[in-house]
């Protein structure tokens, strides 16, 4: 039987690597790769831990700002972040197959791949995409609906050319095309998903990185894969971090991602909370956040605006927590009067309220989030984190314009998205082991 017979069972992968795809009749689960992991090619072992959480917030600022631009323009068209991402995939694509690796983002739609022959395009590890060379590319018409969602440049000869812009002056260009997707299994069988829509890039500037080949959309918009592949999988994902450290030194373990039925979240500790969806981005309603037996309203940020039902986006590819600045004066408030402990200015500026700690750890009150009709409580391990030697620093932070809630108050939590009931479920997990 041709592998082709069998993709309404199969489904497509994500947020990263082809060294795990553990299969299931009616869903499937993948690897999600740290960017920082011995696994990825962007890890560096001279790093310090200390110093890969530092360079992760840098990237966590550029990622905020992303938002701040997108987040208060009502537009349907998808978005790419110039800024890279967090969580790598790798997948294969073509016939015969050509390896990609690609950072894999809740905060895009458009999946894109540096093509031949590529005008002028950021050097990277693997060989660029070439279309001649595959039996099953194809170009997609200017009709074709999609066409509008992914950044419209112009026609030419009946092909939709594509242009996404960042505030950096970055720029991707290129074809919108449709190629087979193939995902390698455990057990070493291919697994394939045809007619993908996605962008083959020929001319590709600026902030971009020089190992990685591109982007995979995993967003809320038209152009992404989760609802390019919305019938097979049955509008459902999640996926389960595992914590900073261990994502970043250790090779034998990973955090995954699940689609399908395997994605469905449920049992004791399930909360679930209503999912709003702001064009690419997945946005929830946070109504207050209590820190031991003080309760603050929370102050909702200008994406209110846009969307008065919701007013925090949900991002895996965000390592902070960004709250509004007079809310987070209260918290810090309340946490301040709370803590026990020297307080210490952070040398880097990139957190407003730090301690000093011999181990690494502080005490510090319960902080719960909560989300209309979830509550979450947020370990220690998630709002206070070790980020020098004798430092451990607060992860939310103020930001005048967006609100997000980051990976590192993810961590440990199995996360589910369905987009068919609209809602997102946490449930507390041990990602290492789930």
């Amino acid at each position: 039987m041709n592998i082709n017979t069998l993709i309404p069972m199969l489904v497509f992968l994500f947020h990263l690597s082809l060294v795990s795809c553990h299969k299931s009749v009616n869903g499937f689960t993948l690897d999600l790769i740290h960017r920082d992991s011995p696994l990825s090619p962007h890890h560096n072992p001279s790093n310090t831990p200390f110093e890969r959480l530092q360079n992760a917030l840098y990237r966590s600022s550029s990622r905020a700002s992303f938002f701040k631009k997108n987040s208060h323009v009502n537009s349907i068209e998808s978005t790419i972040i110039a800024t890279d991402g967090e969580y790598l995939m790798k997948i294969s694509i073509g016939t015969p197959p050509v390896d990609i690796f690609a950072f894999a983002d809740t905060g895009s739609d458009l999946t894109w791949t540096q093509c031949e022959p590529c005008l002028d395009c950021f050097k990277q590890l693997a060989p660029l995409f070439n279309p001649k060379n595959s039996s099953s590319y194809k170009t997609i018409g200017c009709k074709n609906e999609l066409c509008p969602n992914v950044g419209f440049l112009l026609c030419k000869n009946d092909i939709c050319n594509y242009k996404e812009t960042y505030g950096d002056n970055s720029y991707a260009i290129g074809e919108l095309s449709s190629e087979t997707f193939t995902f390698p299994s455990t057990s070493g069988e291919n697994v394939s998903i045809p007619n993908i829509a996605f962008g083959c890039g020929h001319n590709n500037k600026g902030t971009f990185t020089n190992v990685t080949s591109g982007i995979i959309g995993l967003g809320g918009g038209k152009a992404s894969i989760i609802n390019q592949i919305n019938q097979q999988i049955k509008g459902k994902f999640s996926y389960c971090l595992i914590p900073f450290e261990s994502s970043t030194t250790n090779s034998s373990i990973t955090s995954h991602i699940n689609f399908g039925d395997t994605a469905i979240v449920s049992g004791p500790g399930v909360v679930s909370t209503p999912l709003i969806r702001l064009n690419t981005f997945y946005v929830l309603s946070l109504e207050s956040i209590s820190i031991g037996n003080k309760t603050l309203p929370f102050k909702s940020s200008k994406l209110s605006s846009i969307t008065p039902q919701g007013n925090i986006i949900i991002d895996s590819g965000t390592t902070l927590t960004y709250v509004p600045v007079h809310f987070y004066a209260d918290m810090e408030k309340i946490l301040v009067d709370s803590i026990n402990a020297t307080r210490k200015l952070d040398p880097s500026k990139s957190y407003s309220l730090c301690y000093a700690s011999e181990n690494g750890t502080i005490d510090v009150p319960k902080i719960v989030v909560h989300f209309t009709n979830a509550d979450l409580e947020l370990p220690q391990t998630n709002t206070f984190v070790q980020v020098d030697e004798g430092l451990v620093c607060f992860t939310m932070v103020p930001d005048e314009d967006v609100s997000i809630l980051g990976n590192l108050s993810q961590m440990n939590f199995l996360i589910g998205f369905d987009l068919v009931a609209n809602k997102v479920s946490f449930l507390p997990s041990d990602c290492t082991k789930h």
